[in-house]
């Protein structure tokens, strides 16, 4: 849900249970994804938050599995994983997307994917929503999870 033709959402989660699974490296970057998340769902509405902490972002898929199946109509995953010299980046991102992609499908609760995939730490720094920055991916990721748990509400 960034950059051009991103919707405009007027979210009314007013009655939603909303829970934030959120990876602990990096700590700068992390601050400011749950920052623009927390901001979100409060601008939402949202009032019944739980934020879980796990050390990283491959730990996220087990934490949302868990959280997703504790009641909650929507969960936000946040994380960074920022290229290095070895494939870690790769099976990282690809474990954590395809995790919470299986919890989301598996579940029927809506995951805000808000994992950042980034070649630099300049790159995960201007997508975190901190002062200066370009984007927030954390307030993006919630709004996408309150939006499709409201969607789906009305599907029976």
């Amino acid at each position: 849900m960034s950059g051009e033709g991103a919707p405009e959402l007027h979210l009314d989660g007013r009655d939603l249970r909303v829970a934030l699974a959120a990876a602990q490296w990096h700590a700068t970057v992390m601050d400011g994804l749950v920052r623009g998340a927390l901001h979100a769902l409060e601008d939402a509405g949202v009032s019944d938050t739980l934020v879980v902490q796990v050390p990283g972002s491959f730990e996220l898929p087990a934490a949302a599995a868990r959280l997703a199946r504790g009641g909650h109509d929507a969960v936000i995953a946040l994380g960074v994983v920022i290229r290095g010299g070895t494939p870690h980046f790769d099976y990282v991102c690809q474990a954590a997307t395809s995790g919470l992609t299986q919890v989301s499908v598996e579940t029927g609760v809506p995951v805000g994917f808000g994992v950042l995939t980034c070649d630099t730490e300049e790159q995960a720094l201007d997508r975190a929503g901190l002062e200066g920055s370009r984007e927030d991916k954390g307030r993006e990721a919630a709004e996408a999870a309150v939006a499709a748990a409201l969607a789906l509400r009305s599907v029976p």
